[in-house]
């Protein structure tokens, strides 16, 4: 029996009992199951955003919500108290197959779940990699014993041979962790913190400095939870240019993409230590 509190959505209440509401169950169980497809509460939610999808009190629907729901045990027929799940009397919304399902996901850690996709958006740096000599480096890639091998090419040394750059080739495993541990430090270095708070004055965003300070500060835990398509939106909204040299690398930041990212940093803080507890 309902012995009262807030009651979930996809239910009513009836006469002490848990009664299922048809429009909103439906949307419970979308929410599972598109989770289930793509394995991130981060993409979904942004997905969720944009289409409009809201919560019964009218606010679209976040991340902090989306963890809350998936780890709700009442859609499976149950009801917790004192930390102890009991059979409860109501009807549940999600079959336990798909729960399970969804939670096996949840257990993973982040970033394998992030490398469960990754082969949908392997070139990270495309199109903003450039060798010495000045060429762009192209995303390839060739498959050996069943094992995928994924590289940057300077084009002239595809099209015209290895001795017009000194640098042929890189793995792009290496140079994409690289750039993105280099982004990183970056973010949270007190020169781009002070030139994002100018860019956020500039567009009238109404940030302190104090707010994007946290914001970028969250950015690095964050980074583990992105879909790796967010992970590529996110570099090529930052990155203006990447030049590779023999002994390294530099990276150009598009100082307009760093206000941006702080608008979309402030609405995922609240969710990050929901994230990290349930996953």
């Amino acid at each position: 029996m309902w012995m009262g509190g807030y009651v979930p959505l996809g239910y009513r209440v009836e006469n002490r009992k848990l009664v299922i509401e048809d429009e909103e169950a439906a949307k419970i169980r979308m929410i599972f199951e598109r989770f289930l497809q793509c394995g991130s509460a981060t993409h979904l939610a942004r997905r969720l955003h944009k289409e409009g999808v809201t919560t019964r009190s009218g606010r679209l629907v976040d991340r902090n919500f989306l963890y809350k729901l998936l780890n709700n045990r009442v859609y499976i027929g149950e009801v917790v108290h004192k930390g102890t799940a009991y059979p409860g009397e109501h009807e549940p919304i999600v079959a336990r197959d798909l729960w399970d399902k969804v939670h096996s996901t949840l257990a993973k850690n982040p970033r394998q779940r992030a490398a469960r996709s990754r082969a949908q958006t392997p070139a990270l740096l495309k199109g903003l990699l450039f060798a010495p000599n000045g060429r762009a480096m192209s995303p390839t890639h060739t498959r050996k014993k069943g094992r995928l091998y994924r590289n940057y090419v300077t084009t002239s040394v595809v099209k015209v041979g290895p001795e017009t750059c000194p640098v042929r080739r890189i793995p792009a495993g290496e140079i994409e962790r690289a750039v993105v541990n280099q982004l990183r430090l970056l973010l949270r270095s007190p020169e781009i913190i002070v030139q994002t708070w100018a860019a956020a004055r500039a567009g009238d965003l109404g940030f302190s400095e104090g707010e994007v300070r946290e914001a970028l500060i969250c950015f690095d835990p964050l980074w583990e939870e992105l879909f790796p398509a967010e992970q590529a939106r996110i570099v090529q909204l930052l990155v203006e240019r990447i030049d590779v040299d023999v002994d390294g690398i530099s990276i150009r930041l598009r100082t307009e993409g760093l206000a941006s990212l702080i608008a979309e940093l402030r609405q995922e803080a609240p969710a990050q230590k929901v994230a990290r507890s349930t996953t």
